[in-house]
Parts: C-alpha cells; structure tokens; sequence
C-alpha cells in the first residue's frame, strides 16, 4: 500500500513538473503578437460628400506670390493643412455651397465652394480664388508633360547613344519574366501604351522584367498581401537604357528630379526597380492613392500628407509590404521601389522584343 502511494506521489509530482516546464512555451505562443505589414487597422472611405474637395489648391497673386494649400482628410474630417501653421479643421456645407473653420474667438471664417461643369474644383476667400491644381482635378487628362522635341525624333537619337561606361564586376543578368510567377500579378504597363506623361507608345511590348532576385522578392511580397485582400499591379520594370535617355531628353529641366539621369542609369536599366501598385483581388478594382502614378507633384511623394486615410492607408501598406523584403521606396515616387541588390547589376540596354533571345 504504501509502496502503491510511493508510486503515485512520483507520478504526480513528474506531472507537475511538466506542466511548469510547458507553461511558459504556451504563454510565449498565446502571447507572441502575429506578423503583418498593414500599418494599423484600415480605416473608412472619406464621406463621398466632400470627398472631391480632397486635393492641392493654389493661389497666385498674378504670378508674384503663390500658396499652397492642401485639403485632407483624416478620421472621417476635413482639414487645411499649410506649409508654415498646423492644420485648421473645416466643415462642409454643401447645400449652401461653404466650407468654414470655426474660431473660437473671431468666429467662422467662411470659404465659398465654386463648382462649373468641366473645371477644376475652388473655393473663394477674402475675394481670392484657389484653384486644385493637382492631376486628380481632372481625372479624364491623365497629367503630361510637353516634350522638348518630338517623342520620335528623341527615340532615334536615345536608339544611336550609348550608356554610360562601368567598371564591374556585375553579376550575370538573370531576367525573369513577373507574370510567369503567380496569376495575381497584373500588368499595366504605361509606356506601352499612350496613357503616360509623354502621351505616347514608348515601348514595343508591354512586358515587365526583373533580376531573379529581385523578382523572387517581388513574389513574397505578394504572398504577403494576398491574405489581405490585395494584388499587384505592375505599371514598369526592367526598362531599356534608351527609353530612360529618351525621357531625360524629352522632360523639362524643372521637372528632371522625376527622372533619372542617363549618365547615372537608372536602376530600371539593371532590372532591380519596379512601379506598381495595388488592386483588390475580389474586383480587379485599381486602389486609391493619394496620387495618381507618374504625376510630377507633391501628390507624388510617399510621404505626402494629403489624400484620404484610406488612401494612405492603402499607400503605407504597399511600402511596408515591399521594404519588409529589401525594397526601397524613391523619395519622390511612391510606386517606386528599388532592390537592394542593384548595384551588383550592370545598365542594360536590350529592348524588350530580343530578351528572348539572350542566352541563359
């Protein structure tokens, strides 16, 4: 009998040591927070009642001063954000066609919404108009510049100049093919089409093309963003050497920090860069930005205070799914993300209709 009970103390007390042993392997399982690259919980849709009014608005003393101002919306209200003050909260009323801002001490001041079929949206105060001047005044005109030359007159001269000279050692190219990789990556390739900043049919094919690597990358970061609802949309990768001298050559000097420079090459050339964007894998629905995809304005920048929360939602996400697996976003794009390899590869200047016929 009291060997039985010798037993069954043992038993027991092995029990118990167990179960303190397990314990905190299940606490650090419950507890452990789970992985994600949304930036927070996503939040609603500006009210579609004054979602419009979202934009950059410009006033200009007939060319002798100029301001700028942003109306935003975050947590389901509007605000006037400025350069030089904190944002001012602003109200809609649109069945007398204002929007204010309440002050406490002087009262509301009062801004008059003008809106004419077929103009950018304004608004009047102290007698001055601001007028939006950002691309998404006018959805219909995608934004454009005018180039210095004719597009083709410029594409002969880019076909007969040469890249820039590099020392290596580069690795060997590795080019793969991004719809290959997974059904839920879409093209949009812009430069094979007329629907880009030159208005014009830029490359023979719309094919998009990355360093192994880099596309591998690419293919976990859709992974990622899958789960949640979302696709990638692909507007550009590997690009040609005399496309990126052709858009050098093509664009204004006042607007060359939205280019790259030929002489440098751009990391397109190395098939380590990428534009893209997000859709929405239930619709095939394009998702909002705060800007619309090569737009030279602020709208561009990733860190552009402006839009929607949704849309900069939806922007944040995108960045942190692509730096969570060696991207790098350009600091006036926010399509725009760099591989961290791609300095190991040399400037290529083969057109799309040969990389077929590059030996493996």
């Amino acid at each position: 009998m009291n060997k039985s009970r010798q037993r069954l103390s043992r038993l027991l007390l092995l029990c118990i040591c167990i179960l303190f042993a397990v314990t905190p392997l299940l606490s650090q399982n419950a507890t452990a927070p789970t992985s994600s690259v949304a930036p927070g919980p996503k939040p609603p849709d500006a009210p579609a009642g004054w979602k419009r009014f979202v934009g950059v608005y410009e006033y200009s003393n007939n060319g002798n001063y100029k301001q700028t101002v942003v109306i935003l919306e975050r947590d389901q209200r509007a605000y006037m954000h400025y350069s030089s003050r904190p944002d001012e909260e602003i109200h809609f009323d649109s069945a007398k066609r204002f929007m204010f801002v309440p002050d406490p001490v002087k009262g509301s001041w009062t801004y008059e919404i003008i809106e004419e079929p077929g103009m950018p949206a304004s608004f009047v105060y102290l007698m001055e108009s601001y007028i939006r001047t950002d691309a998404g005044a006018d959805p219909a005109h995608f934004f454009h510049v005018s180039p210095t030359k004719p597009v083709e007159e410029l594409r002969v001269a880019a076909l007969l100049a040469k890249p820039p000279e590099e020392a290596g050692p580069f690795r060997k190219p590795d080019l793969v093919e991004l719809i290959i990789l997974d059904p839920a990556i879409h093209l949009d390739i812009r430069y094979a089409q007329a629907n880009n900043f030159l208005s014009k049919p830029l490359y023979t094919q719309a094919r998009a093309f990355m360093q192994r690597p880099a596309a591998e990358a690419l293919l976990r970061v859709l992974h990622k963003l899958q789960p949640l609802g979302y696709g990638l949309l692909i507007h550009d990768a590997y690009r040609p050497w005399y496309v990126t001298k052709l858009f050098w050559d093509a664009t204004p000097p006042e607007d060359h920090s939205f280019v790259a420079d030929p002489q440098k090459g751009s990391k397109h050339n190395r098939g380590c860069a990428v534009d893209l964007t997000l859709y929405d894998l239930a619709t095939g629905k394009v998702i909002e930005m705060p800007g619309l995809y090569d737009e030279m304005s602020p709208r561009s920048f990733p860190t552009f205070p402006g839009g929607t929360s949704l849309q900069r939602w939806h922007r944040d996400l995108l960045r942190r799914a692509m730096e969570s697996e060696g991207f790098t976003v350009d600091r006036n794009e926010w399509w725009h993300f760099d591989y961290k390899d791609w300095k190991l590869y040399p400037i290529l200047n083969v057109p799309f209709e040969k990389l077929d016929k590059l030996p493996n």
